[in-house]
């Protein structure tokens, strides 16, 4: 009997929930947190959002407050009912919420399956907050439009930038500071702690090196975890949603020299076996221009934890670099 009125009252919480969002076209849940009153956008508004997309398991996928990233874009006109753009037309500059995409529904219109990552999910759950609407005058021309937006979101980066480069010093004080680390720091501004040293001979420029490492970024996640980018750890890609299926973990071969100079110089002082934590600020990564590709953001520092498995001397031909720290080093 208990375990009947058990399963009964979790059905009746899982209704009450179910019941707290508004169904709209095309299986389309939603509900609104909170709404500033403004008027609703309109295909054509060019807007500025930012927001957390789960799966049904409330795994986060993607998560523009973690970057520090907003999206920018012009709504465009709704393919079909309760399909992305149907849902943003509920919504006006201030207001936050969350919706359900029916999968099924996208499945139909777009005539593609549901992504492998999501075949048993009926839903793609997004909450959203509408940072800024760009609307187009009644008697707007397109082009005077277009410039309007370009200069606005223009100067709305700019200011993105500044505020990364302000806070950047802070930023490196703090992560020290919460993880109670004590560094020795490089003539070019490298923070670094090695934790074993290796053998005696260390890899000079040139050398091929393998190398376990995990990126990460100064700054914890919304949820309090690490900030992780890249990593050659199969384990913790899973654990931080950073798995790809056709990467090669283990080890990975770099050349040393073609690297971020702040990855470059810090393995320079391992020896073979060696692990150390290096804090690498932006002018020593990806300084005034970030990766956004990587999720990496203009005046970003990051932190890497390393572990240099073996160098191997040249034999003839210049080896080639892999994975994601061996782009253009910042000048």
């Amino acid at each position: 009997m208990k375990k009947s009125l058990v399963i009964l009252f979790a059905a009746t919480l899982g209704l009450a929930a179910c019941n707290n969002y508004e169904k709209g076209p095309g299986g389309l849940m939603y509900k609104v947190h909170h709404s500033a009153g403004n008027e609703k956008i309109k295909e054509g508004d060019i807007i500025k959002l930012n927001f957390i997309q789960k799966n049904e398991k409330d795994s986060i996928m993607a998560n523009t407050y973690d970057l520090e990233q907003p999206q920018v874009f012009p709504v465009g006109k709704k393919m079909y009912a309760g399909d992305m753009n149907d849902v943003l037309y509920l919504f006006g500059e201030g207001d936050s919420a969350t919706f359900k995409l029916d999968l099924d529904t996208m499945a139909k219109y777009s005539g593609t399956p549901k992504p492998e990552a999501l075949k048993n999910d009926k839903f793609l759950v997004f909450t959203v907050k509408v940072e800024k609407v760009l609307k187009k005058g009644a008697n707007e021309a397109d082009s005077a439009f277009q410039e309007k937006a370009k200069d606005f979101f223009m100067k709305d980066y700019q200011a993105a930038i500044d505020k990364h480069k302000s806070t950047e010093a802070g930023k490196i004080k703090k992560y020290i500071a919460d993880n109670n680390l004590k560094v020795q720091t490089t003539a070019s501004g490298l923070q670094y702690i090695i934790s074993t040293p290796g053998s005696a001979e260390k890899p000079v420029v040139g050398d091929t090196i393998m190398v376990n490492y995990t990126g990460k970024l100064t700054t914890k996640k919304t949820d309090g975890k690490d900030n992780i980018f890249d990593t050659s750890d199969a384990k913790i890609a899973k654990e931080s949603g950073k798995f790809n299926a056709a990467a090669q973990y283990g080890p990975r071969e770099f050349a040393l020299g073609r690297a971020i100079p702040g990855f470059d110089e810090g393995l320079q002082m391992l020896g073979k076996g060696g692990k150390a934590t290096f804090i690498i600020p932006s002018k020593l990564a990806y300084g005034e221009n970030g990766m956004p590709q990587g999720g990496i953001n203009p005046y970003t520092p990051l932190v890497f934890e390393v572990e240099l498995t073996d160098i191997k001397k040249p034999t003839g031909a210049p080896a080639a670099g892999g994975g994601s720290v061996t782009a253009t080093p910042v000048q």
